[in-house]
């Protein structure tokens, strides 16, 4: 089968990489590396189609250098011991491994002494946090580089060179739908390249439109891998701009999230914020957020999208409080640090001392609870706000009659 436009069209040198010119630009760390004939193990992150491939080849080309491309995924152990004999044969080797995040023990143990003594240069290439989903064995043998993403001119640039190429021969095209394939292509340019190669091959008059692109595929190509930090720095946005208070912003995050088509984790999110950020401020809320989440578990997508909008603009313009977190994380901190003390002798089970409250008048009766330590310790300190203030004039009450 023929190869895709997007495999063509991989770079041959850093300077026809699209992008990146922090790491590839002139005077910077890989154009420097090359520039001195000198390469170390590293690992290329970043989200799909931001160019880790196209440097990793581009690199071993320019350097003119022997290298084995291998999937941590695909390829098995047998694969990587070729590639070391190889290595040994040719007293060096370049090994570039897509997801190497994904490489598994035994591949790792094969791996590590041969990139130790330098025999074997590693390039591996992920979309996760290397420092958090690559072994650190792995990790300290390599520099960490990033990709960012790229911009929608970046985008425009790739697509510009592309249809000036034999590949597209004849292709009619202008820059509205160039804008256009851009704009729904995210940060992807191998999509980009894709979408740009299939409405060519549309119909036989080699015209690209907005319309034919929209025939092809209309909806934006948005980055969901939930592996990866930009999705969680999704939640972690969606939750925070909810305790901020901002409910224009908290709409967008559950709208991206519900792009993702993962109620579990919008479901989980919702039952924290309620007792975290909402908290005693606004009791009430935990039962109409249940409610909300087994409406959506019941209605699923696309109409679980309602009860799931409803609920977080009411979470998000409720009062907030955090003064049950506050006073759980200080009692934690007191147990966990052995301040702690012996129980009231009381209130050990049996006592014939014990006062039972509900002999006494309005369920009170003076008596000790907390440990002699820790006598005057106060864990709750109530916010200012409606029903908290109902709360503190209750404890205050309690204070006088002690």
């Amino acid at each position: 089968m023929e190869e895709l436009l997007s495999v063509k069209l991989r770079p041959k040198c850093l300077s026809d990489i699209i992008g990146q010119e922090h790491l590839v630009g002139k005077g910077k760390i890989l154009y420097n590396l090359v520039q001195n004939k000198k390469l170390f193990s590293m690992i290329l992150y970043g989200h799909p189609g931001t160019g880790k491939t196209s440097i990793a080849s581009a690199i071993a080309n320019e350097l003119n250098m022997r290298y084995r491309t291998l999937n941590a995924v695909v390829n098995n152990k047998k694969d990587f011991d070729i590639v070391i004999e190889e290595a040994k044969l040719y007293d060096g080797i370049i090994l570039i491994v897509d997801e190497i995040h994904r490489l598994n023990k035994d591949k790792q143990d094969i791996l590590l002494p041969y990139l130790e003594s330098g025999l074997i240069t590693l390039i591996g290439m992920t979309t996760a946090n290397p420092y958090h989903a690559i072994n650190p064995a792995i990790r300290s043998r390599c520099q960490m580089f990033e990709l960012e993403d790229l911009t929608t001119n970046d985008i425009i640039k790739g697509l510009n060179k592309a249809i000036k190429t034999d590949f597209l021969a004849g292709i009619k095209i202008d820059n509205d739908t160039i804008r256009y394939i851009a704009e729904i292509s995210g940060t992807d340019l191998r999509y980009a390249y894709n979408l740009l190669e299939i409405s060519y091959y549309f119909d036989k008059s080699k015209k690209v439109d907005i319309d034919v692109v929209k025939k092809i595929n209309s909806r934006p190509n948005n980055f969901h891998d939930k592996n990866g930090d930009g999705y969680y720095n999704v939640i972690s946005a969606f939750q925070k701009s909810i305790r901020g208070s901002d409910v224009n912003a908290a709409l967008h995050y559950l709208a991206r999230l519900i792009d993702a088509e993962d109620i579990d984790i919008i479901v989980r999110r919702l039952s924290v914020i309620a007792y975290e950020d909402i908290g005693l401020a606004n009791p009430s809320v935990g039962p109409k957020v249940d409610a909300a989440i087994n409406s959506a578990l019941r209605l699923g997508l696309p109409e679980a999208k309602i009860p799931l909008a409803e609920i977080v603009i009411e979470l998000a313009l409720s009062p907030k409080s955090n003064s049950a977190v506050m006073a759980i994380d200080s009692a934690l901190s007191d147990v966990r640090s052995g301040n702690i003390g012996d129980v009231p002798n009381h209130l050990k089970n049996p006592s014939s001392d014990y006062k039972y409250p509900h002999n006494y008048k309005n369920s009170y009766v003076k008596q000790q609870y907390l440990p002699d330590n820790l006598l005057g310790r106060e864990y709750y300190k109530p916010k200012n706000n409606k029903n908290e203030k109902v709360l503190e004039e209750v404890l205050n009450k309690l204070k006088e009659l002690q």
